[in-house]
């Protein structure tokens, strides 16, 4: 199921996770984390694309 932005800020306010945390456990930067939330656009392609889908606020492309 994919998540909204909000509500996967409000996931991390329940686990008590940071989202610094998070990204330095799952090897992402936290400043393009922090700015995929402040945004609220969904990424398409990169590191972006990758960061979202770790997120569950996107779908991951399948190449065909």
């Amino acid at each position: 199921m994919i998540k909204s932005i909000k509500q996967v800020r409000d996931d991390f306010l329940k686990s008590g996770i940071s989202i610094a945390e998070w990204s330095r456990n799952n090897n992402f930067s936290p400043d393009l984390v922090y700015r995929i939330f402040k945004s609220n656009k969904i990424p398409q392609r990169g590191e972006s694309h990758k960061i979202a889908v770790k997120l569950g606020i996107k779908e991951e492309k399948h190449m065909t």
